[in-house]
């Protein structure tokens, strides 16, 4: 099946009702046949159309995680994120605050800020100097004989932003979701122990991997193909995702092993007021969400060969570096690991229906110093190695969806966490088509 067109256009140059009826009335008929329990139809995947469409319904109208407040220390910082046909700014503020513009000039639509990140005063498009303030206001634009020209109207657009642990969220509908304030009272006081707000970068990685953004996801969703994470399974418990009854009878000992740590873990946080409980709502809201506290395999301290601390300095205020990791899991793009002695952040950005970028910052405490208090290339082995073969396995799966032979097939047990997250995709997407 193909149901790839050229969307017609208005005079304003933006899609008109995105795809032609016929067409529509398809991708309808393909979300509504959607057979729960199993992976997606091959256009989901492979689609440009599709691919659009999720850009309006699920990116352009949903929050999603950007940045943390660490990759943007100083007044003038800033970081530019884009996915799909969308380019943000993101700014830290002189008041400390962050302020979000659409990095589109207002004169001729040209990139304003062309590097990843970078520290400025004014904003300067490079194409014809059209200057910007931090708020995005138009001070300067030179236009000889345009005597009716109002430098007023032609600021750079706004978007929606929210801090809230030290995680900087984005969102450029005109009225974003409202539930996320709520989500966020749920995850906050798990977070804000780490204290993000006095941790630096420590490294970034991009990658982009050959794959639709979905197919990104929901490989992260899921631990039934953690055999393939050698490295990771040293401090990662491989039952993650199992239950009482399905555990294969090779992992049992694993699973005794977990349930010992996780009784552990769970008194030391009882002590020390963190909370550790499992909340998972990741498709009965639209800021769908899971987060927990669980425990880590050897010392279960961090993501290490023996599970001993990477950094030694502890984050925030923590008293204790036994503290398994803090792992949020958020609609659409995504999940996060907070440790004693580190952070790692995770954002999935699509660049087009066959390529995704995974974003992945791993944050330490401001104080840390390289080569003393922590070794870059342990601190980062685990989740460098662990990105290599998720990125492989991704794009597997789209190799596979891109054949004839494909068809959907059915997600286990252990991948609910997939389905939760197909089945979020979906009602998203029937509530933008409706």
């Amino acid at each position: 099946m193909s149901i790839t067109s050229n969307p017609s256009r208005t005079s304003r140059g933006k899609l008109s009702s995105t795809v032609p009826a016929e067409q529509l009335a398809e991708i309808r008929e393909l979300f509504e046949e959607r057979r729960k329990g199993f992976s997606l139809d091959a256009p989901f995947y492979t689609d440009p159309t599709i691919f659009g469409m999720d850009m309006q319904g699920i990116f352009q109208k949903n929050w999603l995680f950007a940045a943390s407040v660490a990759e943007l220390p100083e007044p003038g910082d800033y970081v530019t994120v884009e996915y799909g046909p969308t380019s943000l700014l993101i700014m830290r503020k002189d008041d400390g605050g962050v302020n979000v513009l659409h990095n589109v000039c207002r004169h001729r639509g040209a990139r304003v800020l062309t590097a990843p990140s970078g520290s400025t005063g004014n904003l300067v498009c490079g194409y014809h100097s059209w200057t910007y303030s931090p708020e995005g206001d138009l001070i300067h634009a030179s236009a000889p004989g345009e005597t009716e020209f109002d430098k007023s109207c032609f600021g750079l657009k706004k978007a929606h932003s929210r801090v809230y642990a030290g995680l900087i969220f984005v969102c450029v509908a005109d009225e974003p979701p409202t539930d996320f304030d709520e989500v966020a009272k749920i995850f906050v006081p798990y977070l804000e122990p780490h204290d993000l707000g006095r941790t630096k970068v420590a490294y970034q990685q991009n990658i982009v991997e050959e794959g639709n953004w979905k197919l990104v996801m929901e490989n992260n969703r899921e631990c039934y193909h953690c055999d393939g994470h050698p490295e990771l399974a040293c401090s990662l418990f491989p039952t993650w995702g199992l239950t009482e009854g399905i555990v294969p009878s090779h992992l049992e000992e694993v699973w005794d092993r977990n349930k010992q740590a996780e009784n552990s873990l769970e008194e030391r946080c009882r002590r020390y007021g963190l909370p550790y409980e499992v909340v998972e709502e990741l498709d009965t809201r639209i800021a769908g969400i899971r987060i927990s506290r669980e425990p880590l395999d050897g010392e279960g301290e961090s993501f290490s060969p023996d599970g001993h601390r990477l950094s030694k300095k502890l984050l925030g205020n923590l008293r204790d570096f036994r503290l398994g990791r803090c792992s949020m899991h958020l609609q659409p793009n995504s999940w996060f690991h907070f440790l004693g002695d580190h952070v790692i952040t995770f954002g999935v950005f699509p660049i087009n229906e066959h390529q995704t970028l995974v974003r992945t910052t791993w944050l330490v405490a401001d104080d840390a110093v390289e080569g003393e208090d922590y070794d870059l290339d342990k601190l980062t082995h685990t989740w460098k190695q662990t990105n290599i073969q998720d990125k492989a396995f991704v794009e597997l799966c789209q190799q596979g969806a891109g054949s004839p032979a494909y068809e959907p097939g059915p997600y286990m047990k252990s991948e609910y966490q997939v389905e939760a997250f197909i089945n979020w995709y979906v009602q998203r997407m029937q509530e933008h088509m409706a």
